[in-house]
């Protein structure tokens, strides 16, 4: 099922990036999160994971499908509409169910979308897009994140089929995911990037095992693990793309994944800049509420500034992206800034919450958390400020 856009709203969009279709979705998802996601949430945390009902109810939303066309039950929408749920979802304050969702809309099965087959697509893209077969990328390893070309999982081709060996580590949806897409060398002697392919790999393919659940200092409704391929027979069918491209097609995704991050982090900075607004209104010190003191107000209204500001260079990076144009500089700057400003809010939100900031039982202390994986995950700042450098005087 398809988001309910069909009719615009009667008022022109908010924002001039955005149509009355983007702004209805926006809405949609907003409502969403405060009935369904907020008053539950926090027993998800203690779990673990997001439950599979949850993921079903937003498949027959049809958030889960928005890129992904109408003939599998999405909704064929741009990447503004992506950046459009990735903010909502930040909104939400639970960083792990946002990236629950996220990992499987916009970095997990972009894959099979972009590389599968037709026979492909038609296998698993109606369970993906209703929240059935719940996907998980595995290409990160411990001695390769950023730097996909160092990966050492093997595939070795035996006639109709491949043997896959090594491990993948901090996977995303790992323990519970239906449908792995696996990155592994098809040719060792290969240098480099090249030599690398996907795989689809389902969950109880013999060789294919959970090795362990990992804990996290945050994101910790968001069900991570290591990964381990023994001896891992995958069909030869069940390789997506062309042989030894598979690098090529990790690198087509980083963008959009880049600008989900970005945008995920200027949802929870606006969270947490609300929450603590709220809290300087009524906590009282020294005579008077902390918004009173106008070292605060001043502080919280430059980081509101800057809030502002890293939103909209996401969105225009969603827009270029939209529009087919280079914006690897533009996705890269915005995904270092969200990353190391949506930690900044967090520092200073937690301090103007005093001692309540360092309680388990706040919500801004699990979003502080949350936080400090934006400036890791999906391509450190270090990673990003490299491609941003690189085409400063191109």
């Amino acid at each position: 099922m398809a988001p309910d856009v069909s009719a615009a709203a009667d008022t022109a969009a908010s924002d001039p990036y955005f149509t009355d279709v983007h702004e209805l979705f926006r809405a949609q998802v907003r409502r969403f999160v405060e009935t369904e996601i907020k008053p539950q949430a926090a027993a998800w945390e203690e779990a673990g994971f997001v439950p599979r009902e949850i993921l079903r109810r937003m498949g027959e939303l049809g958030f889960l499908g928005i890129r992904y066309p109408e003939v599998y039950g999405g909704s064929a929408m741009d990447t503004l509409a992506t950046a459009v749920l990735a903010e909502e979802l930040g909104r939400s304050t639970f960083g792990g169910f946002a990236i629950t969702v996220l990992v499987h809309t916009d970095m997990a099965s972009p894959h099979l979308a972009n590389a599968g087959s037709p026979a492909q697509q038609a296998r698993w893209m109606p369970g993906i897009i209703a929240g059935s077969v719940i996907t998980a990328v595995a290409v990160t390893e411990p001695d390769a994140g950023s730097d996909v070309a160092g990966i050492r999982t093997r595939a070795t081709r035996e006639g109709d089929s491949y043997v896959l060996n090594g491990s993948k580590m901090y996977i995303t949806n790992g323990v519970h995911a239906d449908l792995v897409f696996v990155a592994a060398k098809t040719d060792p002697a290969a240098k480099g990037s090249r030599g690398i392919s996907i795989f689809a790999v389902e969950r109880g393919t013999p060789g294919f095992t959970v090795g362990r659940a990992l804990k996290k200092h945050g994101w910790l409704s968001s069900d991570t693990a290591e990964l381990i391929f023994q001896d891992c027979r995958v069909a030869a069918a069940d390789r997506l793309g062309e042989e030894n491209r598979g690098f090529y097609a990790i690198m087509r995704n980083f963008q959009n994944e880049r600008i989900v991050l970005g945008a995920q982090a200027m949802g929870e900075a606006q969270a947490m800049l609300a929450l603590t607004l709220d809290w300087v209104r009524g906590r009282k010190a020294f005579g008077a509420t902390l918004w009173d003191m106008q070292v605060i107000r001043h502080r919280l209204a430059m980081l509101s500034a800057e809030i502002e500001a890293a939103r909209r260079l996401v969105y225009h990076a969603a827009w270029l992206d939209t529009k087919g144009r280079d914006c690897v500089r533009e996705v890269s700057q915005a995904k270092a800034l969200c990353g190391e400003l949506v930690n900044r809010v967090a520092y200073a939100c937690q301090q103007f919450h005093g001692g309540m900031g360092y309680l388990r039982e706040s919500t801004i202390e699990r979003m502080v958390r949350d936080a400090r994986v934006q400036a890791i995950g999906g391509g450190a700042t270090e990673v990003m400020l490299e491609e941003v450098a690189k085409r400063l005087y191109v």
